[in-house]
């Protein structure tokens, strides 16, 4: 990659066995000009076949259609977005830039391919409100750029296909997984949360993201002469996690926990030990994050989260049947009923790296974080930072569990709860980052050529 320019991206948006799209404004394909209008491409033995209606306009093994100047877009139909979150839904997607389509088995996967810059005021309009300070729109524009950039350079390392190997250790009894970025190989980043949000210009990208990225342009989070593997999650609950504990086992000082409260605030207590960490998910610390306010949190929850009040501090409660089925359903294994959730390991925040199940049939310790959230939610539980109460015991076998838990999502790097308060009290971007991300520095890497 050629740091001195804007890098162009390819953003996996959807795969499906068939997909229908549309093309606003002037496109080409190998030299052949495409008609704007809606298009079906299908697979036809090895070749992606395009089609208008019953004509034939392309047929490849892989097409790349390319707008002729700045305002053509097109249209993706039934694009799926929250996948595995209890908001899934589908919906139609416009972009900007080109499209291409390659074969995946038996779907095809479109791909938009679009200036970095461009990309990143989307990704911020759909993270971010408009309503949001422009502090925090800064904050996380360098953020996202970072994250991104160490990601392309990170998959250039890797030799083969095979990264997602390393993120399974199965030994007897334990399961221990973790899911990363990296493992995309046929693009760049995907364009749902499993990545970051990006919906092209579906939403309005309002002028206060666009200028937060243009005001921050080419700028990125710098460590020992590597760009930061920068990392972002809703709500920490009063303390973040450190990268380690939550993907491969490599630490990063820059993604090492912080108490997101203002500095100088007094804090002694270790997590990691179970009577501690009990102590602090009980309660309801002094944190940036720790807020009920409307305002704030509209800059960072959407529409369809802003429901969802209780992030800092939450509780969930399962029967003996719900939570028995529900593991025998994530998990594909037959535990019996539960007789006890047991906290193994936990790291800084609290959260838990490793958790063991013990069953009438099976006993299985489980990690990291994301897989014991997966295992003991329909869609995602909001956090693995929790303590268990085992209720209503009878021989043995509780009739009801009730998890106490701190925070939402993996708790790494950046807090965007706790940073959008910290935008509103007045705390420059620069400051922000500093807060979240120990030992950087920020350093400007392109400019962008405009005409």
């Amino acid at each position: 990659m050629n740091m001195n320019t804007q890098p162009t991206i390819a953003v996996g948006i959807m795969a499906a066995p068939e997909i229908h799209f549309s093309l606003s404004g002037a496109f080409g394909s190998s030299g052949k000009a495409i008609p704007e209008g809606h298009y079906t491409a299908t697979l036809a033995n090895q070749n992606i076949v395009v089609r208008r209606g019953s004509e034939v306009y392309l047929s490849a093994k892989e097409l790349q259609m390319l707008p002729r100047n700045t305002s053509g877009t097109f249209e993706l139909q039934n694009v799926t977005i929250g996948v595995d979150f209890h908001w899934e839904q589908q919906e139609n997607q416009q972009f900007r830039g080109g499209l291409k389509l390659i074969r995946e088995e038996e779907k095809i996967r479109c791909i938009n391919l679009i200036a970095l810059e461009e990309y990143l005021q989307s990704v911020i309009s759909s993270e971010m409100s408009a309503a949001s300070s422009s502090e925090l729109l800064k904050a996380h524009a360098i953020i996202s750029r970072s994250w991104l950039l160490a990601q392309i350079q990170k998959s250039g390392k890797i030799p083969s296909k095979e990264t997602g190997s390393q993120a399974n250790q199965m030994k007897e009894n334990e399961r221990i997984r973790w899911y990363d970025r990296e493992d995309h190989v046929t693009f760049d980043v995907c364009a749902d949360d499993h990545c970051q949000r990006y919906q092209g210009i579906t939403k309005i990208i309002s002028e206060k993201a666009r200028q937060a990225v243009t005001d921050t342009e080419g700028e990125v989070l710098v460590s020992e002469g590597e760009i930061c593997d920068a990392r972002y999650a809703k709500c920490c609950g009063g303390i973040t996690e450190n990268f380690e504990n939550v993907w491969e086992p490599v630490p990063h000082p820059y993604l090492s926990h912080i108490v997101d409260a203002q500095a100088g605030n007094p804090f002694s207590m270790d997590l990691r030990n179970n009577d501690e960490a009990e102590k602090w998910i009980r309660s309801s610390p002094q944190a940036f994050c720790n807020t009920s306010g409307k305002h704030v949190l509209s800059q960072v929850l959407p529409d369809f989260d802003q429901a969802t009040t209780d992030f800092y501090r939450w509780k969930v409660t399962y029967t003996q049947k719900q939570l028995s089925e529900l593991i025998r359903k994530r998990s594909g294994c037959d535990f019996g009923k539960i007789i006890k959730l047991e906290a193994v390991e936990r790291g800084y925040s609290g959260r838990l790296v490793r958790l063991k199940i013990m069953g009438t049939k099976k006993t299985l310790i489980l990690g990291k974080e994301l897989e014991i959230r997966k295992w003991l939610s329909e869609s995602h539980l909001y956090s693995s930072a929790f303590v268990v109460d085992h209720e209503e015991i009878k021989n043995g076998i509780p009739r009801k569990f009730i998890l106490n838990g701190a925070g939402w999502g993996h708790g790494v790097g950046l807090c965007q709860i706790g940073a959008a308060v910290m935008g509103e009290k007045g705390y420059s971007y620069q400051q922000i980052l500093k807060h979240y991300f120990k030992g950087t520095s920020l350093e400007k890497q392109y400019t962008v050529e405009r005409i």
